[in-house]
């Protein structure tokens, strides 16, 4: 294992963000704890992040998941990305996460978040969210907007609400 020395303490969370995705990376997910999370959700850049938590056992989350890569495959060409927060059990990771994604045939940027105190970082992701999922975080920061969703979407409710982040 490499060890790096920082000037910062952000490059120090980079560096161990960047370790956490090499050492629990398997297929197309990743586990992490909230600090990897945390800087996700204040990027400063003219890009628009579409931040999805949801669990395998939610039925209305795997609903809505289909419309959320859709936009992801219909929006690929503009500065949005898109990241989907597995709130899944993390001794459930290998057993169903990855097989519910190989099934789904998902090769989205998916996230296992391992924090079971959901009270310690529920209000960090946005005072308004209750902790019901699906929860969507939409935001950009150089058009200073920012909402927090708790609700599944519809295909069209999601296109119509992804429009006024990208145009």
């Amino acid at each position: 294992m490499d060890v790096y020395f920082c000037n910062s303490m952000k490059h120090f969370l980079i560096v161990i963000f960047f370790f956490t995705l090499t050492v629990s990376s398997a297929q197309n997910a990743t586990i992490v704890k909230w600090a990897a999370m945390n800087d996700l959700l204040h990027q400063k850049n003219d890009t628009t992040y579409v931040i999805n938590f949801w669990a395998t056992w939610c039925k209305p989350c795997v609903g809505e998941l289909p419309y959320f890569l859709d936009q992801e495959k219909k929006l690929s060409n503009n500065p949005v990305k898109f990241y989907f927060i597995s709130l899944d059990f993390k001794k459930d990771f290998s057993t169903r996460l990855i097989p519910f994604l190989q099934k789904q045939n998902i090769t989205s940027s998916v996230f296992l978040l391992d924090e079971p105190d959901y009270n310690a970082w529920i209000d960090k992701v946005d005072s308004s969210w209750g902790g019901a999922i699906p929860g969507t975080l939409i935001y950009n920061s150089s058009k200073r907007k920012r909402q927090f969703y708790e609700k599944d979407f519809t295909a069209a409710e999601l296109e119509q609400t992804l429009k006024q982040y990208i145009q």
